[in-house]
Formats: C-alpha cells, structure tokens, sequence
C-alpha cells in the first residue's frame, strides 16, 4: 500500500501507483504491471480523470468490467487525492481531484525551477545521434527534422538529470571528397595557400563535379586516386580535405547558432572517425562465424529479415572489391558508443526510409555481442516535408530549399506581420522578435506534428496567433507578462502564495499545470516531441479561458487577486520552460 502522495510527483504518476495497488489487491501480483488506462475526461461532468481499465481486464478476465471496476474502487486508497471514485457505465472509474489536493500540489511548485519535473534515481548514458549533414553541401530542408527533433529530445533527457552525450555523425567522407578535391585541383586553386571559398560555392562545386565525374572517365579515375591519397595520408590531399572540413563545420554551427540547437563542434563525431576500427569490425564478424559470402561480398544475415521473395536479406557490410559500406561504420559507431562512451541507451534520429537499414544494424550488433541487452538502442524514424502538391518541399524551380535561406524567409515573414501589428516598436526590437517569433514558428511547425507522419509546410498556418502554433505560444506569454507590468506586480513575490480553484477555470488551469512532469516524462519515454506540444498547446487554451471567466487584476479581493495572479506566473514559467524543451524562445512584446 503506498503512503501519502509526494507532493514533487505528478498527478497522473501519483494516481497509476494508487491504482496499482488496487489491482495487485483485487487481481494479484501477476497483474502488478496493468495500465490504469488513466486519461483526462473529456467532459467535465464526468470528473477530472477516467480510469479504464476495467474494460480491457474485464475481457481479458471473461468478468463484467462494471463488477470489476467496483472491486478496484474497493481497493482504491485515494481519499487524500480524490472525491470518492465513481464507476459510470459499463465500467468506467471518474475520478474528481480535491481542492485541497490540487492546491497543495501547486503550492509545492512555488521556488521549484523544475516545475514539479523529477530528476532520474539512476541518471543513464545517453548517446543521441542527430543533424549529421554532409560535409561540402550547403544544409537544406532535408536537415531540419533530425537536428531539431534531435535537440528537443536532447533536452528533454537532460531535463531529467541522465548524461547526455551528442554524437554528430557528419558525412565526412568517401569517393565524394576525392571528387571534389579533384575538381578544385582542376580550377587551379593551390594547396596550403588560402581557399577564397565558402559553402555556397563548395556546394555549387559539389554539383558539378558531380557532373564531370559522371561525364569524364578520366575525371572519375583521377577522382578515386585521389580517395587512395586521401586514404594514405598524402601531405596535399589531406589540407584540402581539411579545409572542406573546416568551411562546412563553419557553416554547420552558424546554421546551429542561429536555430538555437545545442551542437557544437565538439559534438562531432563523422564517418571518418571510424575509418580505423572498419577491418577491425570484418574480423570480430569473421570470428565470431557471422560473416558469409554473397556474390562476392562479404555478408550479415541477421535473424528474422527476409526480402520480397521470403529469402534471408543479407547486411553487406563488405563489398567485393575490399571496400566497406555505412553498415560497416554504423556497427564500428555502437561499439564505440556502448564500449567507449559506455552507453545505457542509444538514439539514433533520421528519416524514417532508413528504419529497415537500422533495425538490421541493431540486430547484427546484438547478434555480435557489441549492443548487450542491458543498453536500450532507438530508431526515432520521421516523415517527409512536403509542399502543398503533397509532394516533397522544393524551390518552385524544382530544386532543393537551402535551409539558411529557409530560416531568412522564416524572419522575413515574421517581421512582415510584427510591422503591420505593432510598427512603433524600434527596429532593433523588431529584429529581435521577428527572430524568435520566425525561427520559433518554423521549429514548432515540425515538432508538433507527430514526427512519423510526412507534414505540409504552410507559412500562413505556422505563423497564425490562433491555433497549435508557437506564435500564439509565445503570445499567450506574452499575454501574462502584460498582465504584471500593467499591475505593476513583481512576479517573483507571487511564490507561495494563497491558491483558490473554487471556479471550473481555475481548476482546470491547475490540473492542467500538474500534469507538466508526467508529459515530459512521457516525451523522454515515447521520443515524440508532438506530445509536449499538444501539451502546450491545451495550457495555453486553459489560461486563456481562465482569464477571460476569471478577472485578476481585477479581482473581487486581495485573496483572490494573488491567487489568479500565482496562477499566471506558473502558467508563463511552464510555457517558458515548456518552449525552451522544445528549442523556441519567448518574448516579452509581440
């Protein structure tokens, strides 16, 4: 049987442990680990939370789920929390929270940076593998999902006290660099001199010597001579190679800095740092037995992968001629990350075409020995960006979206409308919350969608103030910090003071308030950012139909009026933080 709630855990944690025991008592131990099925109702009048679970156990059990819903509310001990529980039809439990439960729960957030958010018992190893562009090509549109979802994940474990270890796995080599370093060759430009370039000519470069190589035999040939040079360390072709380098991680961490993603050059960990651990990965294969021959190359058949005709399918992860292939890299990345890094839980976020590639990957290392059951290892797969053809996002000319110039029109637009809604604002100010307001705007548009699904990028929608968008986020802010600087209220001697919820909106607000750790939680769980944006989304709906039935500065008394204004500093404090989990910003005009 628990004891009294933790006033620090949240509401929907405290009531799953309640109910747990409940079930235990009714069910036994074998049905310890049951979901509740808890959920907020969906109309008031039916409580604040429903518990469920009785339809599903009462199947399971051949039991009428009504006969067993009055058994678990038998069992239940939440007179501390909750109004007597209530089944309801076929068997649901209504739950209705008591007053002094909630406010008692919210007063407990007073001073708490964390807002109720509880730190990890035992903080995990954890390596996020994200962004990972091409060294020598311009970042496009392409590469916003990984490394924004990548970051807000990135966040939100931190949040909750695990180490954090970013692993940026740049595309930093292969035949490509022999054929650039080639072409720069061939326009004249001398080693160890100054390379009067940066990234939009390295990627025009790029193109066409992708061109000559695919046109010129000759080219071609001098292009891969040049890999082998590359390869064995030849004095010319390594400067260049570095200088390649040098341009693009110049270009990566201005394009970083700018959309506020927490990447910096020490995070970067490319294909070529595994170069030499490659045949080192063929032979711990060959000697485990692993290893097989297929039409030359040398091959991984792991468990449970058959192609199109119900064959075995083979990872290669060595082609006939000697050479390795990204399976051979990505296996030699977790063994580094679970040897080296000594990881407890691997993340790997790319688009989702690659799911099939990184399932087998995860296999063979588990079937090597290298990924121990003991370490967690996820595919965050996501969806495409489309235009409003419902095909993938492009220029009109059909070619690819530079993401600088991506994150350009994202101001642009913003400032547009700060203009016409408030052109008394300096100019200085209205860059900078054109910034925030723009780069914010495009962010939320991607993380608010649920990541596997493809999604339509629509300027008008991400930059509306009505809806699921970060504007009308960074708005209701906005809204709150208005309300103190027109009351002339310092907002830090709001902490600790009396709470009321005697009216429906402040009580929903509340509720709404204290389910903050659950839904971090859940996001640190499931790796969908969607979740804590839906959240946001609904406390910032909650707020405002909080402030518009319940007048704060206004207030029928003094009592009331720090109560409602307590409730606004908490709601500006979740969204702040809230958005910061996300990598957006907030503003204090608009």
């Amino acid at each position: 049987m628990p004891g009294r709630h933790n006033v620090l855990a949240d509401i929907q944690t405290i009531l799953s442990d309640r109910f747990a025991s409940a079930i235990i008592a009714v069910l036994g131990d074998k049905y310890a680990a049951t979901d509740p099925l808890l959920k907020v109702s969906s109309n008031p009048k039916f409580g604040d939370y429903q518990a469920n679970v009785a339809m599903g156990l009462g199947r399971q059990l051949k039991t009428k789920p009504r006969v067993l819903a009055e058994q678990i509310v038998e069992k239940l001990d939440l007179e501390d929390i909750c109004e007597d529980p209530q089944v309801a039809g076929p068997g649901f439990i209504n739950l209705i929270f008591r007053s002094d439960f909630l406010i008692r729960q919210l007063q407990s957030l007073a001073g708490d940076k964390h807002l109720g958010v509880v730190r990890a018992e035992s903080p995990q190893s954890v390596v996020i593998d994200y962004s990972g562009p091409n060294v020598a090509k311009e970042m496009h549109v392409g590469h916003i999902r990984s490394t924004i979802i990548g970051d807000c994940i990135t966040r939100v474990l931190d949040a909750l006290g695990h180490r954090v270890i970013r692993q940026n796995h740049l595309g930093d080599w292969g035949t490509q660099f022999g054929m650039m370093i080639e072409y720069l060759v061939d326009q004249g430009l001398e080693p160890h001199t100054p390379l009067p370039l940066d990234i939009p000519d390295l990627d025009e470069f790029y193109r066409l010597a992708k061109l000559q190589f695919d046109a010129d035999e000759g080219f071609a040939n001098r292009a891969r001579r040049r890999v082998i040079s590359l390869q064995q360390g030849d004095t010319d072709t390594a400067w260049f190679y570095a200088q390649l380098v040098s341009e693009s991680q110049k270009h990566f961490r201005q394009v970083y800095q700018r959309i506020n993603v927490g990447l910096t050059d020490n995070d970067v960990r490319g294909e070529s740092a595994y170069n030499e651990a490659l045949p080192q990965v063929i032979s711990a294969l060959d000697a485990g037995g692993h290893l097989e021959q297929s039409q030359g190359a040398r091959v991984v058949f792991p468990d449970g992968f058959k192609d199109r005709n119900g064959d075995p399918l083979p990872l290669i992860v060595q082609k006939s001629d000697g050479g390795y292939l990204y399976a051979t890299t990505d296996l030699a990345a977790v063994r580094f990350r679970v040897q080296e890094l000594e990881a407890d839980r691997i993340i790997y976020v790319t688009d989702a075409r690659q799911a099939q590639h990184f399932a087998m990957v995860f296999a063979v290392a588990r079937q090597a020995g290298w990924l121990p059951d003991t370490v967690r290892v996820e595919h965050v797969p996501f969806g495409t960006i489309l235009g409003k053809d419902k095909k993938p996002f492009k220029t009109r000319q059909g070619g690819t979206v530079k993401l600088v110039g991506l994150l350009d029109e994202a101001e642009k637009r913003a400032a547009a409308i700060i203009e016409q809604k408030n052109p008394d604002l300096s100019p200085d100010i209205q860059k900078q919350i054109a910034h925030t307001v723009g780069i914010g705007a495009l962010k939320y548009a991607d993380l608010s969608s649920d990541r596997i699904k493809d999604y339509v990028f629509d300027w008008d929608r991400m930059l509306a103030l009505e809806g699921n968008t970060a504007p009308y986020l960074q708005n209701a802010y906005v809204r709150i910090r208005s309300i103190f600087r027109k009351g002339n209220v310092d907002s830090d001697q709001c902490q600790g003071r009396t709470i009321s919820v005697a009216e429906s909106a402040e009580r929903s607000v509340t509720i709404k308030l204290l389910q903050f750790p659950g839904v971090v939680a859940a996001v640190a769980d499931s790796l969908e950012p969607h979740r804590l944006c839906t959240y946001l989304y609904e406390l910032a709906s909650s707020f405002h139909q909080f402030y518009e039935n319940c007048p704060v500065l206004t207030a029928p008394d003094q009592a009331t009026r720090d109560s409602r204004l307590y409730l606004c500093d908490m709601v500006s404090h979740t969204l702040k933080r809230g958005l910061h989990l996300l990598g957006i910003g907030v503003i204090e005009q608009m």
